[in-house]
Parts: structure tokens; sequence; C-alpha cells
């Protein structure tokens, strides 16, 4: 049963039956995964009013808060609610979800703990508390969850998010099989909508979906191109923004350079509604499976062509997505059988950049908490990426370089602590791992120049990062791997010109690291390399990739109908 067939059925019950306190609390259910917000809350709160305090009721007004981004009444209410039916593993699941997001990063883990102890068999649930131990560095039992997880996904029995996922060292066919067992049941909670087509004449009415559209990593990635794009007379730029506005620089830009569409909040049906009544021609997915995406909406079919590209670095497994959007590097034609979609590649990196930043003067290492004097290497990937085997390699780098510190961005709750001591038990003292707090993007940006070489992390690979220390002049040692997530850096390096800073294995990556960590004049050649590198190789320059951008999406359109603009068919 559909989810608006399940939505009829529980409003028949409830006209025959308005005391129904089971129907109230399930078609709460319906509403709020519609993305109906307004009627969920209704429903919970007559269902409240049916049983006063609960559990039940009290953990939907939870949920409620939640997907309204009211996170700390989140944790609240379904806090009341857990401790009402402190066997309910449901509902310590949610208050996991509402602790993460009102920032009690260790309470988070507690309850995920818990709601796996009390369904251990349950693969998303086991999926969810290993996702968050990877962010807490807490590598405890991470192995024998991690065999829980690939084994349900490759039995197909148990729905895990795609995007927790890309963390684990999984092969490309299971992160499809993963994707796939997801979409399938995001498909069945939708009713897509009518087929539409390409429009035959005019400028493509291009469409962009993601919840980034500000200071955040796809906003800093790609407003330079967008502003470069808005030049082509083929091309009107459409952004469906799933987050509100931040009053962010970047936001301002995006609004300039786009017709921006605040979607923020709305049902999936209406955002659905919303990118067909523009008339898009084509929409990307920004997001795909990370969180505040709304997969949903693309699973309603609003845009004759959809395509895959930037912010989710693997296969949909949609039958909804015509095609993903890569480079030979990242994408090579070994990895096409993995893909739910066709695979078009950009003549150059796949990812863009904002080449307008300008780097504020660096700050002194003491300003920093760095040591005057040694070699100073770095890795600001989230916590997540900072597993046991991409710490191991990096301890054996400081082992083997006196005197140089690991430089990393601070995690959530314990994670310092948790990886100082990690340091420790591997023989190093711990004060050799400084962080660095989350700081406004151009003081982040400016500490790469202390910096003498970033350490990457496997199998998920700095992305993001690795262009903004790239941009800073810190060059990104990596080692790809064998999925298009493991093969991010890789890409930039290969199209920079610095592909022999992709190593083979592991064995390769230390020797590198050691080499250059006790040979300055080698690490201040390298950096020089790198200048030069990023002038030449056309990495950033969002022209030449708005022109091979603008060429794909013309490309493909005109596959599917599209005749051109009057002026090019005139």
């Amino acid at each position: 049963m559909s989810a608006w067939q399940q939505r009829q059925h529980l409003q028949q019950a409830i006209a025959r039956q308005p005391d129904d306190f089971v129907a109230w609390v399930m078609l709460a259910d319906v509403e709020l995964e519609a993305g109906d917000i307004a009627a969920g809350e209704q429903a919970a709160r007559r269902a409240l009013q049916l049983r006063p305090n609960h559990p039940e009721a009290l953990a939907r007004l939870g949920r409620v808060a939640w997907m309204a981004g009211a996170h700390g009444d989140a944790a609240k209410l379904l806090g009341q609610a857990s401790a009402l039916a402190p066997q309910h593993p449901g509902i310590a699941l949610w208050l996991g979800h509402a602790l993460e997001d009102a920032d009690d990063a260790e309470g988070a883990s507690a309850a995920y703990r818990r709601a796996h102890g009390l369904m251990p068999a349950e693969p998303y649930i086991a999926a969810q508390r290993l996702a968050w131990q990877r962010r807490l560095c807490d590598w405890q039992d991470v192995d024998s969850l991690a065999a829980q997880v690939r084994a349900a996904v490759a039995s197909g029995q148990g729905v895990v998010e795609p995007f927790a996922f890309l963390s684990e060292d999984a092969s490309a066919a299971e992160q499809l099989a993963c994707a796939r067992t997801r979409a399938v049941a995001v498909a069945a909670s939708v009713r897509p909508l009518p087929p539409a087509t390409v429009r035959p004449h005019g400028p493509l009415r291009v469409g962009f979906l993601s919840n980034g559209f500000g200071a955040h990593p796809t906003g800093l990635l790609t407003v330079a191109l967008f502003e470069q794009l808005r030049h082509d007379p083929a091309l009107q730029l459409h952004l469906f923004a799933l987050n509100r506005d931040d009053g962010s620089r970047i936001r301002q830009r995006l609004q300039t350079a786009t017709q921006l569409h605040d979607v923020a909040g709305l049902r999936h049906a209406d955002t659905a509604a919303r990118i067909r009544a523009q008339g898009i021609d084509l929409l990307f997915d920004l997001r795909g499976w990370g969180g505040g995406g709304a997969p949903e909406v693309l699973a309603m079919r609003p845009a004759p062509l959809q395509l895959n590209w930037l912010a989710y670095p693997g296969t949909s497994g949609g039958p909804w997505m015509d095609a993903v959007i890569g480079d030979a590097f990242a994408l090579p034609p070994a990895l096409e059988p993995h893909y739910n979609e066709r695979a078009l590649r950009l003549p150059r990196a796949f990812q863009p950049s904002d080449n307008t930043r300008v780097l504020e003067p660096a700050p002194t290492r003491a300003d920093c908490g760095l040591p005057v004097q040694g070699v100073v290497f770095c890795c600001f990937n989230n916590s997540y990426k900072l597993n046991p085997r991409s710490m191991g390699r990096a301890f054996a780098v400081l082992q083997a370089v006196p005197c140089s510190v690991l430089w990393l961005l601070s995690g959530p709750g314990q994670a310092d602590a948790r990886l100082r001591a990690a340091a420790e038990a591997a023989g190093l003292d711990p004060a050799r791992l400084v962080f660095m707090d989350k700081l406004p993007h151009p003081q982040y940006l400016a500490r790469y120049q202390l910096a003498d070489l970033f350490l990457d992390t496997h199998p998920y690979n700095a992305h993001t990062t690795a262009s903004d220390a790239l941009w800073a002049g810190c060059p990104v040692l990596t080692c790809p791997g064998d999925t298009f997530a493991a093969r991010v850096a890789g890409s930039l390096n290969h199209h920079l010109g610095l592909a022999r800073l992709n190593v083979a294995d592991d064995a390769a990556f230390i020797a590198t690291a050691s080499a250059l960590g006790n040979d300055p004049a080698a690490l201040a050649a390298l950096r020089a390399e790198l200048a030069q590198a990023r002038e030449r190789s056309g990495l950033f320059d969002m022209g030449g990739f708005a022109h091979d951008l603008s060429a794909l999406v013309q490309q493909l359109a005109r596959e599917h109908g599209w005749l051109g603009t009057a002026e090019q068919t005139g």
C-alpha cells in the first residue's frame, strides 16, 4: 500500500471512529513521512489529547519538533517518551536523532546503543549506532557492527542509509545494493507526477535541488560556477533551496546569480509541484542520500531529466535518476556496472570550486596551538572519516617524522579525547595531535597556509576539504580506492597535474609522507609546484567549467528532443 493510500485508509478509519488513538498515531507517521509537518502535528496532538502523556503520542510530537528544526524541544519530548517506554527501540532511535541535532553527541550515542541493545538484529539501528560511533571516533565493536550492516546489505534484508554506508570499506557493488534497497522504500512512499518532456525550443530551464544553498560545502563549491553559468543564453538557472536563508554572503551571491526558490519546510509533494510548475527541463540533485536531502521529491519525477551530481559520491540506486556526472578518474568505466544511472563525464574534474576566494593572512603557529618548529601534517576531514586505518597510517607517519604534529578538526563529544588515547596507545605523545575548532570559512581556509601536507582518509576521501587545501596551497596526499567516494581527492590531484601524490597503498602513503616530512626542501618544492599547477591546470577555472557543464547539459537535452534556442536554431 502506497503512502497516499495509507493516508486515505487512515482518514476513513478516523471518520468512522474519531477517538481511534492508534489511527491518529499512524496518521501522524504517514504525514511526517510525506514531509507535512503541520498535518503530522495535528494528528499527534489529537492522539495526545485522547491519551495524555502516552509515549507514542509524545514521540510523534518529538518528531514534529525535530522536523521543524526545534531540536532542543524534540530531545525533551522524546526523552520524556523514552523514559515512559524504556523498552521501545524506535523511540530510543528517534531520541538519538534529536540529541544529535541538539549537539548532545554522547547522549545520542547512548540512545543509539540502547536502541541497538533492544533490537540487536535490526540492521537500520545497527547502522545508526555504527555511523554515530564513527563520528565520535568510538571504535569499540565497530568491526562487528560493520560486518552486521554489510551482511544485511548483501542479503537485502534491511534498509541502511546509503550516505553512512559510504564510510564503510565496502565495494561499489555493495553501495549499489544499499542504495537500491533504500530507493525501493522511498518509491513506495510517494505518488509520481504524470510524465513530463523536455521543451523543444527556448533556453533550457535547469534546476538544482539542495539543502546546501548557503554557507555550506555545496554552496561554497557551486557559487562561482553559477555566477559563470548565468551568462549562458542557453540556460536558465533555478535553485530549489531545502534550507532556509542563513543570511550568508554565499546565499546572497546565489540569489543574485540564479532564480532561487525557497522550498524549505514544504511537503515533498508541494516541492515537486513547485519544480514542475517552473517547467524545469533538467533537475540536478545536489544532495542525494545525504542528511537534509529530499529523495522523495526526486522519486516523484518533477522533471523529465534528473541528474545526480556533486554532493553524493555514489549511485542513487533509484530509477528516477537518469544520469550521474563524474569524470574519468573519479568515475572510471569499471564502476559503471555498479551505477543505476547512465554515467556522463566532464573533460575536467567533476568538482567545481569558488575561485573568487581571497586568502586572509595566515595566523601565527602560536595562535593555532601549533609548535613553533616541526612539520605540520593536517587532516580537516569530518571525524567519521577518521577510522582506525586512516589514523593508524597517520600515526605511523608521526612516528617516522620527529617533532611533527597532526592538525585535526575538533570532533563532537569526546572524539578528540578518544583520538588522543588512540595516539597514546600507538606509542605517541597525545600532545602531537592538535585540534582546530570549527571556524568561519575564511579563517579556516587561512590556516592551510600553516600546514605542510594534508594526509587524506580512506575509504571516504577528502572532497571539499581537499579542494580547500589545494586552493590555499597545501598539497594533498591520497591513496585512491575503488569507489567514487574513495577517488575524489585523487581526481583533484590528477587534474591538477600532481598525480604522484596519488599513491598505491598504505605502505606507499606512509613512505611518501615520511620522506617529505623529513625533507624540508622537498616540501617547499612541492608547495611551489602546487602554486604553479593551480594557475595552469584549469582545475579552478570556473569559466571553463561552466562551458563544459553547459555543453554536457545541452547535448543530453538534444538527445531528448530539445532543438536549441532561437539563436541556435535560426
